[in-house]
């Protein structure tokens, strides 16, 4: 896989027009240059890059799209892009556990999906096998939460979970979303990747 354009969980992704770099070191997606909607037209609305970028070392949240932070090694900016791509399915039962692109996951299933992004793991783990996955404590980067019943994942000052649980505003729906940090973490293992 060649390059951070490239990659996609499950399969490559090639862009289809090279991005328009961004004031903050992202991009904006294909330039308008050539395909513009003419003169006269009302301004396009900005989308969100497929690989969204923030300057410095920590992620943030914008209208429930993770920026990664420019300064992070690419394998967490893979992470937290591959969390965008399933931040809005809904939350099934063993989701994710069957196959990398399921409609929908469960806990264990979506930090599975953005560990294997990252390329950190190579097989779905279930909440109880993540507590012997990597390394113990908490990471730099990237630190898994875990026990029997429940497990998510904290990427660059950010965390993607299935529960709502600390989190003063929950973006609708079930699944897994990006929220801010505000969450108990007693009763919990925490295991990082080496190095990260």
């Amino acid at each position: 896989m060649g390059g951070s354009e490239a990659w996609a969980a499950g399969g490559a992704g090639v862009p289809a027009a090279s991005p328009t770099p961004s004031a903050s070191g992202g991009s904006t997606g294909p330039s308008s240059a050539s395909g513009g909607a003419g003169i006269g037209s009302p301004p396009t609305p900005p989308s969100t890059p497929a690989h969204p970028i923030v300057f410095g070392s920590k992620a943030k949240i914008i209208h429930g799209v993770a920026y990664a932070p420019s300064f992070a090694p690419i394998q967490v900016q893979r992470a937290i892009w591959a969390g965008n791509k399933i931040r809005l399915k809904p939350y099934i039962y063993g989701g994710g556990h069957g196959v990398w692109n399921d409609a929908g996951y469960d806990c264990s299933g979506a930090v599975s999906y953005v560990l294997h992004a990252a390329g950190l793991l190579s097989t779905s783990m279930d909440s109880s096998g993540l507590m012997s996955w990597g390394r113990q404590g908490a990471g730099q980067w990237i630190t898994v939460y875990t026990n029997p019943a429940h497990a998510f994942v904290e990427i660059a000052g950010i965390r993607f979970d299935t529960s709502a649980a600390g989190d003063p505003n929950p973006p609708p729906g079930s699944g897994p979303r990006w929220r801010v940090l505000l969450r108990e973490t007693t009763g919990f293992d925490a295991r990082h990747p080496d190095g990260l």
